[in-house]
């Protein structure tokens, strides 16, 4: 059941959500490096991975679960339902261009996590009406690593926040320079890419990064 999907923790813990890209790495191991970020705190891991056949997804999102599965952490797969079920990974994540919410929830079930993209009002009240766990709301930042994003003022993902009843997970450009903001809106948790996997040391690039947050512990 995704109630019990953390270490100990809330179901609505999600927050240090890592977005693990081999491109970001370079020629680092990805899994090996994603280890290292659950060392430092990560609670949600996504394998997204644009450019792979659906047979090297396929295998690279079995080995990363491999190691999210050893500490309980879940593994989300972007865009991919197919390949969530396949691996049988915590839940997928899907954006606006994707397959629909209720479709999808449709097909994973009651039980695994379904997260959606939302850069709008009317696209997160309908997303939890469709059956979302959660939402990832961005761009709060201007970021590289995904092009055709959409900006979400810091005013925007408050009022976000305040409409829906799930968790909200804010993404987009977000650092250990300009976290503070986004925390103080009262979401859930951020995701990042570069903020932790391009860090010298991985594990203290995610520790870091958890301790500007309040997460009431």
């Amino acid at each position: 059941m995704r109630e019990k999907f953390l270490r100990g923790k809330s179901a609505s813990d999600y927050a240090l959500y890592l977005i693990a890209d081999q491109e970001v790495l370079g020629d680092k191991d990805l899994a090996a490096s994603i280890e290292e970020a659950i060392w430092g705190g990560v609670t949600v891991v996504q394998v997204r991975e644009k450019s792979a056949s659906t047979r090297d997804f396929y295998n690279l999102t079995k080995k990363i679960k491999d190691v999210t599965d050893n500490y309980r952490v879940p593994l989300i797969v972007n865009d991919r339902v197919d390949l969530a079920l396949a691996v049988d990974a915590a839940g997928v994540h899907l954006g606006q261009k994707d397959l629909p919410a209720a479709s999808a929830r449709k097909l994973l079930g009651p039980d695994k996590i379904l997260g959606v993209s939302a850069a709008t009002l009317k696209e997160a009240v309908i997303a939890e009406a469709e059956g979302a766990d959660y939402l990832g709301v961005g761009a709060i930042y201007p970021t590289d690593s995904k092009s055709n994003t959409r900006p979400v003022t810091l005013d925007l993902l408050k009022a976000i926040k305040e409409a829906v009843s799930i968790p909200v997970i804010a993404i987009g450009g977000i650092n250990h320079g300009n976290a503070g903001p986004v925390f103080r809106t009262g979401v859930d948790g951020v995701a990042v890419i570069s903020a932790i996997l391009k860090g010298k040391d991985i594990q203290k690039a995610a520790a870091d990064l958890l301790a500007q947050g309040d997460w009431g512990s």
